[in-house]
């Protein structure tokens, strides 16, 4: 039961974090896709057609996919470019990151992607389940940067009853997390040791 609480608490955030971003976050974050992630998106939503995907066709997916994943997998295509920005920024501390470290990261983050990418991004971490969930569901609670607004602010209305979480696909979506954030941290290695190599040069 205590794992259900926590899971529909973690949806909750990104729930409130996505009711947080504006339209225009949404539809800049939608822009700076790849055509990898727009092939995502789009299977997401159902196969829009070309075009079609912006903030209101994926604020409907939203509302219709809170419980079988959809939301989450989301929250994980759009935030990617800033989950990696923020990867990189901590470097080798991003496995286990202070509440300290990441406060110190924030400011970057939410100026190169916006508040409410950012605060999208963070609430996905905290429902994949990161080894710094905790630091980071207290930084949406009280940081004055990422702080998302109450539930009673935003919510659209309680969610009815728990979900019936599917633990093949929940295992899938931990695993493709896992694995992006592993070449995440590949790439970005690469990035400061090139970085280095050229200093010593």
């Amino acid at each position: 039961m205590n794992q259900v609480k926590n899971r529909l608490q973690a949806l909750g955030l990104i729930d409130r974090a996505f009711q947080s971003t504006t339209d225009d976050e949404l539809d800049g974050a939608i822009e700076a896709l790849g055509d990898e992630h727009r092939d995502a998106i789009d299977e997401l939503l159902g196969g829009a057609a070309e075009g079609s995907v912006d903030a209101e066709s994926i604020r409907t997916a939203i509302a219709k996919g809170r419980m079988d994943g959809t939301m989450e997998s989301i929250a994980l295509v759009l935030t990617d470019a800033c989950l990696a920005d923020c990867i990189e920024q901590l470097g080798d501390s991003a496995d286990h990151p202070s509440s300290d470290e990441l406060r110190d990261v924030l400011p970057g983050l939410i100026e190169r992607h916006g508040t409410g990418i950012t605060q999208v991004m963070l609430a996905s971490t905290v429902a994949g389940e990161a080894p710094a969930a905790a630091i980071i569901r207290d930084l949406l609670k009280h940081d004055d940067l990422v702080k998302l607004p109450p539930p009673a602010a935003t919510s659209r209305g309680p969610i009815p009853r728990a979900p019936k979480v599917d633990d093949a696909e929940r295992e899938a979506i931990k695993a493709k997390r896992k694995e992006m954030k592993r070449q995440k941290q590949a790439e970005a290695r690469a990035r400061r040791e090139q970085s280095q190599r050229d200093r010593t040069r």
